[in-house]
């Protein structure tokens, strides 16, 4: 399995309720983060990912394009949330022997009157 689909797969699993599965599978034991609203461990985060899919269970992630690197890989997502609000999210990933070992995270809300007629995605 490439790395942009391990990254992609991560995603979708962890979107869906499925996070535990989804750190079992990709993420190394020695992962670390750089999520500003959790400490940087690999529990705290996984916890964090829980709690958020009981809060908002139908959040939707739609994969808008990836980016591979040798051992990075940026994915590109539109999350629809179920308060109304959609966000594009950033993900890089950083991978040690094809699991995730290091993740950045960067996200904005989609403007609803946005003036850029390219879009945001």
């Amino acid at each position: 399995m490439k790395r942009k689909d391990i990254a992609t797969t991560f995603l979708q699993l962890a979107s869906s309720g499925l996070v535990r599965e989804a750190y079992d599978k990709y993420v190394h034991a020695g992962f670390k983060h750089h999520n500003g609203y959790f400490k940087g461990d690999r529990e705290s985060l996984m916890k964090g990912m829980e709690e958020a899919h009981k809060i908002s269970p139908n959040e939707f992630l739609e994969v808008k394009r990836t980016l591979e690197n040798e051992n990075s890989v940026a994915v590109h997502s539109h999350v629809r949330q179920e308060n109304g609000n959609d966000i594009a999210v950033v993900h890089i990933f950083r991978f040690e022997n094809d699991k995730i070992i290091e993740l950045w995270d960067v996200g904005m809300i989609v403007p609803k009157d946005s003036p850029n007629e390219n879009g945001i995605f």
